[in-house]
């Protein structure tokens, strides 16, 4: 080109040439996104014989649309799906807003030596897959990792104080003799002596003794009769806490089940 032209200035945009986009192209692409099934941007281009640049451009500025990725959900049988409206009727005929922000939500999570991993985000940039490994390219992970239970509970006000069981188990003996008196002064100091108990349907929760105990300690608490089943996304522990929780911890430092209980 500097031959020819004495300069190094493209005379045209390099690659193939731009598609013109007819309506007729962005129809397609708009009625293979209503199909609802997955589609790569690099399957549609190969379908409708343009660039995979053209099809993003239709999908971000013609359609407005931008990529999510799929969220996990519980999967609900019907009964179920009955069960959680039956719950979200009770709770708009017998709680205000107000009430709903004096709730105590609870939950128990496991966890191990191994700490947390995303596949997705945790990369190594190198020039091959030796190079890679040589940088560190490896999750090890325990076969039998130790693990610690902790139990919290969350409301408006922040968290309770955390129970830790070392055993890494829970039965009804253990839940309302370690658990319960800690969610019930922890409560009682945020919220004042008019608040409500949510705990999900584990079986030490639903046992009978447990149900008394709550019954007769607690201002008020939904009964194992009224929780929906299979519904760790209603509880903010379970979609969104326990994670930021183990987002902060300090994992290079948890060495022994000693380090891994003052990390949390």
């Amino acid at each position: 080109m500097i031959n020819t032209t004495g300069s190094i200035t493209l005379t045209s945009p390099p690659g193939c040439p731009r598609a013109v986009l007819t309506n007729a192209t962005i129809v397609k692409v708009k009625n293979r996104l209503n199909q609802k099934k997955r589609v790569s941007t690099r399957k549609l281009a190969k379908d409708l014989k343009i660039s995979r640049t053209d099809v993003q451009r239709i999908l971000r500025e013609d359609l407005g649309c931008k990529p999510y990725k799929k969220r996990k959900q519980p999967k609900l049988s019907n009964l179920q799906k009955t069960r959680r409206i039956k719950f979200a009727n009770w709770v708009l005929n017998n709680y205000s807003k107000d009430d709903t922000k004096k709730w105590l939500f609870t939950d128990e999570k496991l966890f191990d030596f191994d700490g947390i991993y995303n596949s997705q985000n945790d990369r190594v940039w190198a020039v091959s897959r030796e190079e890679a490994d040589r940088k560190g390219g490896f999750r090890e992970k325990t076969k039998y990792p130790r693990k610690v239970m902790v139990w919290l509970g969350a409301c408006v006000e922040g968290l309770t104080t955390p129970v830790i069981l070392e055993n890494g188990t829970i039965d009804a003996e253990v839940y309302i003799n370690d658990v319960l008196p800690i969610a019930l002064k922890c409560d009682d100091k945020m919220l004042g002596s008019d608040w409500t108990y949510q705990q999900d349907g584990a079986r030490p929760y639903t046992h009978r003794l447990t149900q008394e105990w709550c019954v007769e300690n607690f201002p008020d608490f939904i009964s194992k009769e009224r929780w929906p089943p299979n519904s760790p996304d209603l509880c903010p522990l379970d979609y969104s806490l326990w994670n930021e929780l183990v987002q902060c911890m300090n994992w290079n430092r948890i060495t022994t089940k000693a380090t891994l209980i003052e990390e949390i």
